[in-house]
């Protein structure tokens, strides 16, 4: 009896491609589940996010955006105005006053546009790497990486870009996945990580890379 050959801790080039193909038939046009419709609804947006849920961001927001959703309008609005529309929102008080700041430097330094560049995104109060890398790549097309806590999971537990941190994921995931997965990775491993491959029980009989994922403890059906 031959014993089937012993796999890597970490997928193959071919897996890999085989991973995202899977993903992206299942879901051919991923984005985001926070609701913009603007660069600046989408900064303002996944800076609330910050610990806290999609759907309570967006509650907060349906009710939000209409009274003010450019950096003039919010910051006229003030810190104690935003206040009353994002107090269900974790650490809301310190979000008023970063958003309200990223108004007024917004509107200073960039004409009241978002800026494209990483650097001048991630010198924006309360906007961090993963922050600035959710805007790059959902508002203006960039190949970037933004790795939270479902792709962090997703990508150790699978074996697709193990890493002790977070930075070290997004620069594995980087060298990875292939071109043409890029731009819309991100999205499928949060989404998989979000309603899959969960964090305290992965629904594995249900996953659809399952074979190949190299997670030691699946879950099995029932």
């Amino acid at each position: 009896m031959t014993r089937a050959p012993r796999r890597s801790p970490t997928l193959t080039r071919a897996e890999v491609v085989e991973l995202f193909s899977r993903l992206r038939e299942l879901n051919p046009t991923p984005t985001t589940e926070l609701e913009y419709s603007t660069p600046f609804e989408l900064l303002v947006a996944v800076t609330l996010s910050a610990q806290a849920t999609d759907v309570g961001v967006n509650k907060a927001t349906r009710r939000l955006f209409p009274v003010a959703n450019t950096p003039a309008t919010l910051l006229a609005l003030g810190e104690d105005g935003l206040k009353k529309y994002i107090s269900t929102i974790g650490l809301f008080n310190a979000k008023a006053k970063n958003i309200i700041a990223t108004c007024r430097i917004l509107l200073d330094e960039h004409g009241g546009e978002v800026p494209r560049s990483r650097e001048a995104l991630e010198a924006l109060p309360g906007v961090g790497r993963k922050t600035a890398n959710v805007v790059l790549n959902t508002a203006f097309g960039e190949p970037t990486m933004a790795v939270d806590t479902h792709i962090f999971r997703v990508a150790n537990r699978t074996g697709l870009a193990p890493g002790k941190d977070v930075r070290a994921v997004e620069d594995r995931l980087v060298k990875v996945v292939p071109a043409e997965f890029m731009q819309d990775a991100h999205h499928w491993l949060i989404l998989h990580g979000r309603y899959v491959c969960k964090a305290r029980k992965p629904d594995c009989p249900q996953c659809v890379i399952r074979d190949l994922c190299r997670f030691k403890d699946k879950t099995l059906p029932g």
